[in-house]
C-alpha cells in the first residue's frame, strides 16, 4: 500500500506564505508527476501545480508568481511554497502522486487526506 501525508496547512494572514509538505511511503519503486490540489467549500477540486519526474512545472493562472512547487526525490516528498497568499487562496489543499509499484508496471494515483489553509484577510 502507499500512503501520503501531507504537513504545513495552517491559518495566515493575507501577505503571509506557508510552506506544504507531502511525504509518500510504502510499496513504491517509482513516482512520476507530483501535484497540488485544493478544493474551496462548493467548489470543484482544481489543479494548483504540478512537477514532472524530469522537474517540468506547471502552475495555475491563480497562483503563477506566487507558489513554487518542487520536489525531494530521495524523500519522496512534494513541497508547495506559498507565497503572498489571498483570502480566495483559502481551500483544503491536496497532494497527489502518480506511483508506480513494480518494476515495469502501471502507475497508480494516489492522494493524500488534506490539509487546510485558511488565509484571514
Amino acid at each position: 500500500q502507499v500512503q501520503l501525508v501531507e504537513s504545513g496547512g495552517g491559518l495566515v494572514e493575507a501577505g503571509g506564505s506557508l510552506r506544504l509538505s507531502c511525504e509518500a511511503s510504502g510499496n513504491i519503486v517509482n513516482i512520476g508527476a507530483m501535484g497540488w490540489y485544493r478544493q474551496a467549500p462548493g467548489k470543484q477540486r482544481e489543479l494548483v501545480a504540478s512537477i514532472t519526474s524530469g522537474g517540468t512545472t506547471n502552475y495555475a493562472d491563480s497562483v503563477k508568481g506566487r507558489f513554487t512547487v518542487s520536489r525531494d526525490d530521495a524523500k519522496n516528498t512534494v513541497y508547495l511554497q506559498m507565497n503572498s497568499l489571498k483570502p480566495e487562496d483559502t481551500a483544503v489543499y491536496y497532494c497527489n502522486a502518480l506511483v508506480t509499484k513494480r518494476y515495469g508496471g502501471p502507475e497508480f494515483s494516489y492522494w493524500g487526506q488534506g490539509t487546510q489553509v485558511t488565509v484571514s484577510s
